[in-house]
């Protein structure tokens, strides 16, 4: 695990993972940013360490069916292994399933689906040195980012949106 990570390196490391899993799904999705989350790390007394996690997040805006999200979840499932993560919990649930896995390097990832088949992928690192962040253009509650972030998918796709 990097102990020297910063926040902002640990905001381009989950975008970049978030990147890397996105390029990997097949057919191609439409997504949009995630509303980006950070949380102070604390001592079990609770004071302040200097330090923070930080997680960013992509909401998928292509409409997966619940036919074909074992697809997705297979597929993002094996391209995480390729990348080095373990997978260290799944719910095969067929209304709202989900995948997370960590990395040796302190990166840690997640795939839910929410209750309205909401599909979002989020990336996080646990605790890094306290710093500044910026954040990609179009990210939710950020300069030049969309107002209020619209959670449910609405594009169809003839193979993720299928029944078949």
């Amino acid at each position: 695990m990097n102990m020297n990570m910063d926040m902002q390196q640990a905001g381009e490391g989950s975008e970049k993972i978030l990147d890397d899993t996105l390029a990997a799904i097949r057919p191609p999705v439409k997504w949009a940013y995630g509303a980006p989350m950070r949380e102070a790390c604390s001592t079990d007394l609770n004071e302040p360490t200097g330090r923070t996690t930080v997680t960013r997040s992509r909401n998928l805006l292509t409409v997966v069916s619940p036919h074909r999200r074992g697809n997705l979840l297979g597929v993002v499932q094996r391209h995480w292994e390729q990348q080095g993560f373990k997978v260290t919990s799944v719910r095969n649930d067929e209304s709202m399933p989900w995948l997370r896995a960590t990395r040796p390097d302190g990166f840690s990832v997640s795939l839910q689906v929410g209750s309205v088949g909401n599909v979002f992928i989020s990336a996080s690192f646990g605790c890094a040195r306290d710093s500044a962040m910026t954040y990609p253009a179009g990210t939710p509650g950020q300069p030049g980012g969309p107002r209020s972030e619209e959670l449910r998918p609405t594009e169809r796709s003839e193979f993720w949106s299928g029944e078949g």
